[in-house]
């Protein structure tokens, strides 16, 4: 066990004040949440409609509520929604069916094996 011990001395600087101006408040978007979320859901039923197979619903609505998220953060989300859930759509169906080419390779190898 060590039994030097140095004391150091502290020293602190003054005080360093800082002067916030506060931001204009937010305006209130509880209709505009309501019209995007209604929105989303026309998109998403011709989405769903559309699709082949019953285990691509839950990614194209894992890839609705992505796009919702991406569009609330622009200045007119109700504008950038559509393009935002196409490209979200887009990549859930090739990683979908990237997926499903795997399932099948890796049951041919344990049929192989066993």
């Amino acid at each position: 066990m060590k039994t030097n011990r140095v004391k150091s001395r502290t020293r602190f600087e003054p005080v360093t004040r800082f002067h916030v101006t506060p931001c204009p408040p937010v305006p209130f978007r509880g209709t505009q949440e309501a019209e995007l979320e209604q929105f989303k859901n026309r998109l998403l039923r011709d989405a769903l409609n559309q699709a082949m197979d019953a285990e691509l619903y839950a990614p194209l609505r894992r890839a609705a509520a992505e796009a919702v998220t991406a569009a609330w953060m622009t200045p007119f989300p109700m504008l950038f929604l559509p393009s935002l859930f196409e490209e979200k759509m887009s990549l859930a169906k090739k990683q979908f069916a990237r997926a499903q080419s795997v399932r099948a390779r890796s049951r041919r190898i344990l049929v192989e094996v066993f």
